[in-house]
């Protein structure tokens, strides 16, 4: 008997470990404000015109990320792609990424010198999705908000393949170019599924 209630006790402290374990790692990066938490934010003053400088001083790309509380696309995001290791060391290493709350309070500084919270610019720049990913140029001349600075806005949630693909699109300026997102993303789709490489 006493053999057989410690192996059940073994069995069931076996099976809490493996479920805490199995526990998903972002409940543990959880913000105050109810919005995921990564080491590759940059928590600033929120002036975006200061922190698109300090991108490019840096060699970064600036973006914008703006998400929600509850938003089971934010959650998908930071639990699906953000992680994979060629996204994550894109976004630590070549982008300068600042989160907005869609409904918080703080104080934020649009390009422009608008001073407002983060709901009245995510309004002003007409944003009703999140995630949403906004990109910007490397400099500005301080005349225009984001939402007319912006070189590329991507609204939703994507797999780890187009987010990859956008990543480096952007780095690659592509915006400026002949080919548009939807064809570059489909070359290089094409080619990782042929196995020949990234073009």
């Amino acid at each position: 008997m006493r053999t057989l209630l410690g192996g059940m006790a073994t069995s069931l402290a076996s099976g809490v470990a493996a479920a805490l374990i199995a526990l998903p790692l972002w409940a543990a990066e959880m913000g105050d404000d109810g919005l995921h938490k990564t080491a590759w934010m940059h928590d600033t003053f929120r002036d975006l015109g200061e922190d698109l400088a300090e991108a490019t001083a840096n060699g970064k790309r600036f973006m914008v990320l703006i998400e929600q509380r509850g938003c089971i696309y934010c959650e998908k995001m930071h639990t699906d792609v953000f992680p994979d290791p060629e996204i994550e060391a894109m976004l630590t290493d070549d982008y300068f990424v600042v989160q907005l709350n869609m409904f918080g309070d703080v104080e934020v500084t649009d390009f422009d010198g608008e001073v407002m919270t983060e709901k009245e610019l995510v309004r002003r720049w007409g944003a009703l999705f999140t995630p949403m990913m906004v990109f910007f140029p490397e400099t500005s001349d301080g005349s225009e908000p984001g939402n007319r600075l912006a070189v590329v806005q991507m609204p939703g949630a994507f797999g780890k393949s187009t987010t990859y693909d956008l990543l480096n699109w952007v780095l690659e300026d592509g915006y400026d170019g002949e080919e548009p997102f939807q064809k570059y993303h489909a070359r290089k789709h094409n080619a990782r599924a042929a196995g020949t490489g990234s073009d």
